[in-house]
């Protein structure tokens, strides 16, 4: 029975209103009420402590919970800066990787520019002996042609890569005449008596003569008399000894000076007989190159 039932009873039995059993029922009564009340509040207290006790579970497992998310907070930032470092490692695989690919270009270009140098070498090499060769046989005639040269009946010299013996004509041959004279005949006898032993080389002759202008029946112009001693030349070598097919004759007449034609110095050097080594174009660079075009491949 509820405590506040119980208080007017209580009242009424202390008045004397109420007989003595009924009052010791009404005493049970408050007494039960009392210890359910103690009974309650003891469980209230053990419910308020539970309750605190899960408050402070609660509150703990707050702090656990907002720990975490800093846990997690971190380990997420740790996680973009993981996933920046891989970016950036996978950008730099990349550029590795393009280095790579550039060096592995690099040096097959390297391989093909040592095997290009090689051959470059080997050809320049090859120049090289043929130049040794040519200054060698240049040196030859010019020891052979010695005597030559001293009595002044003859010049060896390179003009546009070719070797040139030059002869005056003024030794040769009267003025305006193509006949060789007997000295002129031995001076080119003697000539020819070296250049044969050259094998299997052409030369050609050339006739030239200073401006002074020539108008005869036989010789119109400087042209045919140029023309006429370079041919009487090729004559006289070819009976020394010389093969007439590694000869011919061209004639340049005045329009080729060595020297000016304002003194007589000059005019004098110009009247020559120019016997030229004609170069093997078979040995000169290039020269398969020219005959693939000219074959057109």
């Amino acid at each position: 029975m509820p405590l506040t039932r119980l208080l007017p009873l209580l009242a009424l039995t202390l008045a004397g209103c109420v007989a003595q059993s009924k009052f010791d029922d009404l005493k049970q009564q408050y007494d039960d009420a009392q210890a359910e009340l103690a009974e309650r509040d003891k469980e209230v207290k053990s419910l308020q402590e539970a309750l605190a006790e899960e408050q402070k579970r609660a509150a703990d497992l707050g702090t656990e919970i907002e720990a975490t998310r800093a846990n997690v907070a971190k380990l997420e930032a740790e996680r973009a800066e993981k996933e920046k470092e891989l970016a950036h490692l996978g950008a730099e695989e990349t550029r590795l990787n393009d280095e790579l690919a550039q060096l592995m270009k690099d040096r097959t270009r390297l391989k093909e520019s040592t095997q290009q140098l090689k051959e470059a070498l080997a050809e320049l090499s090859k120049r090289k002996a043929e130049a040794d060769r040519r200054v060698a046989q240049f040196r030859s005639l010019l020891a052979k042609f010695k005597s030559l040269i001293d009595a002044g009946k003859l010049q060896v010299k390179i003009v546009d890569g070719r070797m040139v013996l030059a002869l005056p004509t003024d030794v040769l041959f009267a003025s305006g005449s193509a006949k060789l004279s007997k000295e002129g005949e031995q001076a080119v006898s003697e000539v020819a008596k070296v250049l044969k032993n050259l094998k299997k080389r052409r030369f050609q002759v050339e006739g030239h003569t200073d401006n002074v202008p020539i108008k005869t029946a036989q010789y119109p112009t400087n042209w045919e008399l140029a023309a006429a001693r370079a041919l009487g030349v090729v004559k006289a070598m070819d009976r020394a000894g010389m093969k007439g097919s590694g000869l011919s004759a061209a004639s340049y007449g005045e329009y080729r000076p060595a020297a000016t034609n304002k003194t007589e110095d000059g005019r004098k050097e110009n009247r020559r007989i120019e016997i030229v080594l004609v170069p093997d174009l078979s040995s000169l660079p290039g020269f398969s190159e020219l005959e693939n075009v000219v074959k057109g491949k």
